[in-house]
């Protein structure tokens, strides 16, 4: 796992790749129709067929502004939930923000990109009986479908979201929904693209039209390995979309430069991709 405290100045922002637990999941799951003899070699799998998988929020700094960029997976899990995905709650998002001095009630700002429990189970806390938000200062922001789908889940989306990662932070009134290609703050764009999830967004800092920007991959593409249009999840709702939008945000990144910010490779928390022929390469 990269270090939780490795940090890149970019667009204007000091940003800080963080650490909240970790999990496994079936590789095959995360690969899509990739055969097992290409996978296996880019990330290893266990006896059972699980791979690794980071939780990486990223925290975005610039003077008295602090922004996570998503917050993890959060500790509320039974036994059952922690076995099944063999989730560790350690370190957890705020021992992470802890070890480069930042305490939850210096936090200003959550960007989520979507909704999905092991992005957003971190945008809350348990206070005794009640839940409440994680980080009392903060204002949230989420694309409005993936708030919709969270807390009203369909059966194929059951599995994906809990209407307690969201009901808490509406009944506070620190939730606000976002729609399309939007500014959420100065220097912070959201761009919901769907594919994934029917609302998932990528989240750039700095200014778009130059190499001085920085792009949060979210699961678009989730790890460096993934960075050729094809290799989708099967988790990915749409995948007509998915390749599309993928094809087109891969190609912007690369032309343009951009720093990728990648939520859960185990190994590299920031990269650029490059163009290399029809694929794609990661260099520093």
């Amino acid at each position: 796992m990269s270090s939780a405290s490795e940090s890149i100045d970019v667009g204007g922002w000091r940003i800080t790749a963080l650490v909240d637990g970790s999990m496994r999941l079936d590789g095959g799951a995360m690969w899509g129709v990739v055969p097992k003899p290409m996978w296996e070699k880019l990330t290893p799998p266990d006896a059972d067929n699980a791979i690794a998988i980071a939780i990486r929020p990223f925290l975005a700094e610039r003077g008295d502004v602090k922004v996570l960029v998503e917050c993890g997976l959060g500790d509320r899990w039974d036994e059952k939930w922690k076995r099944i995905y063999r989730i560790e709650t350690k370190p957890s998002l705020v021992d992470s923000l802890a070890s480069v001095g930042v305490a939850p009630e210096a936090i200003t700002h959550v960007v989520a990109t979507h909704c999905h429990w092991d992005h957003f189970g971190a945008a809350v806390a348990r206070r005794g009986d009640e839940l409440v938000p994680r980080f009392p200062r903060a204002r949230y922001f989420a694309p409005r479908i993936e708030i919709e789908n969270a807390r009203r889940p369909d059966h194929v989306r059951r599995a994906s979201y809990r209407p307690e990662d969201v009901e808490p932070l509406l009944a506070a009134g620190v939730l606000e929904a976002y729609d399309g290609d939007v500014e959420l703050l100065p220097g912070l764009h959201a761009h919901v693209l769907g594919g994934h999830s029917d609302g998932v967004a990528v989240i750039t800092l700095g200014d778009e039209a130059t190499s001085d920007c920085a792009v949060f991959w979210s699961d678009v593409v989730p790890t460096t390995h993934h960075a050729q249009p094809a290799y989708i999840m099967a988790f990915d709702i749409d995948v007509a979309r998915s390749f599309r939008v993928r094809s087109e945000w891969l190609a912007r990144a690369a032309e343009r430069g951009w720093l990728g910010l990648f939520y859960h490779d185990t190994e590299r928390a920031f990269a650029k991709l490059v163009r290399d022929g029809k694929r794609y390469t990661a260099s520093a």
